[in-house]
C-alpha cells in the first residue's frame, strides 16, 4: 500500500532523510518513532505529498507521489486522511462545518447527505450533539476527536497521524488511542503515525520503526522491537517510557 524507497532530503543545507527505506502493508499502522528533528515529520509531508524528495520513490497503491502532478496527484492524496499535529480545525466554523468542509470542498455531495456523513463521523468518535459548538467550547481530546471524524468523512483508505497525543493528558491519550485502535479495527485503514507514546501506541500497530538522525535504525514488531538489545533504540525507550 504505502512504500519508500531510497528517500533523501536536506533543508536549509542539512540532510534531514538519508536514504529512507519501508514498506507499509495494507490494513497495518505504521509506527514511526524517534528524537525530536531527527526527520519524521518531514518523512510525513513526504507521503503526503506536501514535501518533494531531493531523490527517492514513494509508492501509494504502486504509483508514485514523487513524480505526480496535477489530477494524479489529487487523486493519490483523496486517498489520504492527514491528522494534525494540533488538529487544525478552523477556529471561525463550527464542528459541523469543520467536519464538512472537506466533503463540500472536494465533493459533489448533495447537502442532506453531508449533514447525514458529517453527525455519523461525530458519533463514530463519540461526540454526538456537538455540531454546533465551536473549538474554543472544547477541550483538547475533543478537538483531536473532531479532527478525526473531519478525517474520516471522505472514507480515506490511508490515515497519517502526526503525534495524535501530544499534549494531553495520561487518560485523554489513552482515550485518543484507543479510539484509534477502535476506528482500525472497523474500517480496516493502512497508517502512519508518528509518535513518542511508546507504552500505548505498541498494543494498536503491527510495526514500528526509529528514526535516529534522518536514517532508519530498527524496524520491526512491537514485540521485536520491545526484544532488541540496539543501544540507540533502548535509550530512545528508556528517555520516552
Amino acid at each position: 500500500m504505502i512504500e519508500v524507497i531510497d528517500l533523501h532530503k536536506s533543508l536549509n543545507g542539512v540532510q534531514v532523510l538519508k536514504g529512507i527505506n519501508f514498506k507499509v502493508d495494507k490494513g497495518d499502522i505504521f509506527a514511526l518513532m524517534g528524537k525530536s528533528g531527527h526527520g519524521k515529520s518531514v518523512l510525513l509531508k513526504h507521503i503526503v505529498g506536501i514535501l518533494k524528495p531531493d531523490r527517492g520513490t514513494i509508492l501509494i497503491d504502486g504509483e508514485d507521489i514523487v513524480i505526480s502532478r496535477g489530477k494524479a496527484l489529487e487523486r493519490l492524496r483523496s486517498k489520504l486522511g492527514f491528522l494534525f499535529q494540533g488538529g487544525a480545525l478552523f477556529d471561525s466554523l463550527n464542528v459541523f462545518d469543520n467536519v464538512a468542509f472537506p466533503l463540500r470542498e472536494k465533493t459533489h455531495m448533495p447537502k442532506e447527505k453531508i449533514r447525514e456523513k458529517v453527525l455519523q463521523e461525530l458519533e463514530q468518535v463519540g461526540l454526538p450533539g456537538v455540531e454546533n459548538k465551536y473549538p474554543a467550547e472544547l477541550s483538547g481530546g475533543m478537538k483531536k476527536r473532531v479532527a478525526l471524524a473531519r478525517c474520516l468523512c471522505t472514507d480515506p483508505e490511508i490515515m497519517l497521524f502526526d503525534e495524535p497525543t501530544t499534549g494531553l493528558d495520561t487518560v485523554t491519550a489513552r482515550s485518543i488511542n484507543n479510539l484509534i485502535k477502535e476506528t482500525h479495527d472497523r474500517i480496516k485503514f493502512t497508517g502512519v503515525m508518528i509518535t513518542h507514546d511508546i507504552n500505548q501506541v505498541l498494543s494498536i500497530v503491527q510495526k514500528v520503526a526509529v528514526l535516529d538522525a534522518g536514517t532508519i535504525e530498527f524496524t520491526g514488531t512491537p514485540e521485536e522491537i520491545q526484544a532488541t538489545t540496539n543501544p540507540i533504540v533502548r535509550q530512545f525507550f528508556h528517555d520516552n517510557s
